[in-house]
């Protein structure tokens, strides 16, 4: 019985393994059939992992083009960067005589700190991890050749770098909001994201290529083993019409006049009046693009607008001269003052206006009332608008720079109509501004401003585009830009009484050119602000007057300083006009400056107190015709020299006004204090206008008014 059982459980038990033998061949050859059939295990396909583990494909990274400037300088170009490395793993130090990995952490650690932007214990931290390898986050990336140097000297086993690269800009915050900057993504590839970098981005990448090779189990190339290739082509460089010397001189002087205006911003363009090639555009606040300590992302060239004021007088008067050709601004007059347009009022900066002045005299003294009555006498709605238009309002430039705005122009009602033709109720951007003086520099014929040259083949050196000189339509006639420069001559050039941009006017240059100022909407309630600071201050001018070879272009938002914008302006037509070979200075600029003793000059002759004077060089004043000197300033023994003012009184019965523009408030003051007139001050910094006109007889009761 017991024999009966046994068998029969081995009976069971062999059928139970045969089953199971069965089952598993089964499966076995399921499996098979479905590698043999699909290739794949576990979602793998094999031939390709087999081929991954066996080839090793490399990509040859393009080199991004470089970025020019005129004389061919370098703005922009792409260097190596370095990550650093450290190999933790003991195992990478077998078969060698030198260790391969870091052996000493804790000294290994104090001196990469002493080079790295990192603590001796961020470090150690990173160094007692269990890694193969690791790296040091943001401060072991990015590295400089001499970073990398550094570090090399420092001889520690198990360090190393991987090579890549980034973009790199050597003069910094230069030209920050044309270049732009660019951004490197995980693969290494750069994209520019402002400016040239952006515009020009597609030209600059280039194309990638590749190395694809066989390679051993410890990851090295089959010796004579075949290979396939495809070479990289690096992109094409860059360069730009930006001469970097007037650049410089740009940079330098709106530094100095936001320092001392503190304003919100400041843009300066200077162009070639020929061709509208952009010599330079320097603007404050500005960025460094290799640290991008960015606090706006527009540029102020081509993305800021705002109401630009009075400089669009220039354009309503060629307008009214080219619709009607009777139009006379040396004799047709307007009644200046208020003017009523409905329920509103249109009034000029000083809310009381001159009384009735020809036109010549309201475009000098920018009276927004005589653009009134030109707007009524002399155009429609229609003809300002479509002469605006013509000249580039409120559409793009077509300048080679990303994301420019067009501006806003839909002036309908009548008031707004007057408005914009005294630059309110309407905005545009400085390179717009650029683009109409053209028109003005160049017979009547418009410019589209540009500022790239060129882009040529790094490798080839052929030049894959050539910039040409752009003109459009003719929207002035000879006869109306012979007038409008005039007037704008006369802007620059007029007695303080006469104009408002006589702080402009500089001795032995030719500068014309209109100011503007105008009010801040705020974009919330669409009302103005009515702070003493709220407004944009601006220039737009050009020299020679006769045939004008570059264009300038100021703008500035709150300055805390009136004097600022002049002293920009006349530094950038000094600078620009010496190294462009245009003026030579005047010579009695160029004289030695000395430094003397003032003497005491009360009750001597009035002709020899001169003959001294001049025998040193000195710079006086004499106030009235009188024979002797009896008052002066400054007093005796006082030390200056001879390129500040000595002011001397003489004993002429008559006082008559002096004429005190651009002079600084406190010698003003002190002036009109010793010539005993009654005076107000308004305003600081330096004179720009004086209610009373020089040459006026002076009587007890005159008030004079200094602003």
């Amino acid at each position: 019985m017991k024999r009966e059982i046994l068998n029969k459980n081995k009976n069971v038990t062999a059928k139970v393994f045969t089953l199971i033998f069965f089952l598993f061949l089964f499966v076995f050859i399921l499996r098979l059939g479905y590698l043999c059939l699909t290739g794949k295990v576990d979602g793998i396909d094999l031939k390709e992992f087999s081929n991954e583990r066996n080839t090793k494909k490399e990509t040859l990274y393009a080199l991004r083009g470089n970025i020019y400037d005129a004389n061919g300088e370098v703005l922009a170009q792409t260097i190596n960067s370095y990550t650093i490395i450290a190999y933790l793993d003991p195992k990478r130090s077998e078969g060698f005589s030198t260790p391969k990995h870091v052996v000493d952490k804790e000294m290994t650690a104090e001196k990469l700190s002493t080079v790295l932007d990192l603590s001796k214990e961020k470090i150690l931290e990173r160094l007692n991890k269990d890694a193969y390898q690791v790296e040091f986050g943001t401060a072991g990336r990015g590295l400089t050749e001499l970073q990398k140097e550094a570090i090399e000297n420092l001889e520690l086993p198990g360090i190393d770098f991987i090579t890549t690269h980034k973009r790199y800009y050597p003069n910094n915050d230069f030209l920050s909001y044309v270049l732009g900057y660019t951004k490197t993504n995980e693969e290494g590839e750069m994209s520019g994201e402002m400016g040239i970098e952006k515009q020009y981005d597609k030209a600059m990448t280039g194309t990638n290529g590749f190395v694809e090779y066989q390679k051993d189990l410890n990851g090295y190339k089959f010796p004579n083993s075949n290979e396939i290739r495809k070479e990289k082509v690096d992109g094409n460089d860059v360069y730009l019409t930006i001469d970097s010397n007037v650049q410089m001189s740009l940079e330098t002087v709106v530094n100095k006049a936001q320092d001392e205006s503190n304003s919100d911003w400041i843009v300066a363009v200077v162009a070639d009046a020929k061709t509208g090639k952009i010599l330079g555009s320097a603007t404050s606040p500005s960025f460094n693009p290799n640290t991008r300590n960015i606090e706006n992302y527009l540029n102020p060239l081509v993305s800021y607008t705002y109401e630009p004021g009075s400089v669009m007088k220039t354009y309503s008067f060629m307008a009214a001269f080219e619709n009607n050709p009777d139009f006379d601004a040396q004799t047709a007059t307007c009644m200046t003052g208020p003017y009523t347009i409905g329920e509103d009022v249109v009034s000029d900066w000083n809310n009381t206006g001159w009384g009735e002045i020809t036109y010549q005299k309201g475009y000098t003294l920018s009276s927004n009332t005589c653009v009134a009555n030109l707007i009524k006498n002399y155009l429609s709605r229609e003809e300002l608008m479509d002469y605006y238009k013509k000249l580039g309002f409120g559409s793009l430039t077509g300048i080679d720079l990303p994301n420019e705005y067009a501006g806003k122009m839909d002036f309908r009602y009548d008031v707004e109509v007057v408005n914009a033709g005294f630059g309110q109720a309407m905005t545009t951007t400085p390179i717009q501004q650029v683009k109409a003086l053209t028109a003005i520099a160049n017979n009547g014929v418009l410019l589209t401003p540009y500022i790239v040259e060129k882009t040529v083949n790094q490798s080839t050196n052929e030049v894959t585009y050539k910039a040409k000189v752009k003109e459009g339509e003719r929207v002035a006639s000879s006869e109306t830009i012979a007038k409008i420069k005039d007037l704008m001559f006369k802007v620059v050039n007029s007695d303080s009484s006469e104009t408002t941009g006589s702080a402009y006017r500089m001795d032995g240059y030719d500068l014309i050119g209109k100011t503007g100022t105008a009010q801040i909407a705020n974009p919330k309630t669409g009302k103005y602000y009515e702070g003493k600071y709220d407004y944009v201050y601006s220039f737009a001018g050009m020299y020679p007057m006769n045939d004008p070879e570059v264009i300038i272009y100021v703008a500035m938002q709150r300055s805390k300083n009136s004097r600022v914008l002049p002293e920009t302006v006349k530094t950038i037509v000094k600078d620009t006009a010496k190294y462009l070979g245009i003026f030579e200075e005047a010579p009695e600029l160029n004289k030695e400056v000395i430094t003397y003793e003032v003497s005491n000059y009360k009750n001597k002759s009035t002709q020899s107190v001169k003959e001294e004077l001049n025998v040193i060089g000195a710079t006086y004043v004499v106030f009235g015709n009188g024979a002797t000197i009896i008052d002066q300033y400054p007093s005796k023994s006082t030390e200056i020299n001879t390129k500040d003012k000595l002011f001397l009184f003489t004993n002429d019965p008559v006082i008559t006004m002096p004429d005190l523009t651009n002079y600084s408030f406190k010698d003003a003051d002190t002036v009109l204090n010793k010539l005993g007139i009654k005076h107000t001050l308004e305003g600081a910094g330096y004179v720009g206008l004086q209610s009373i006109s020089p040459g006026t007889v002076i009587t007890p009761d005159t008030v004079v008014t200094l602003n």
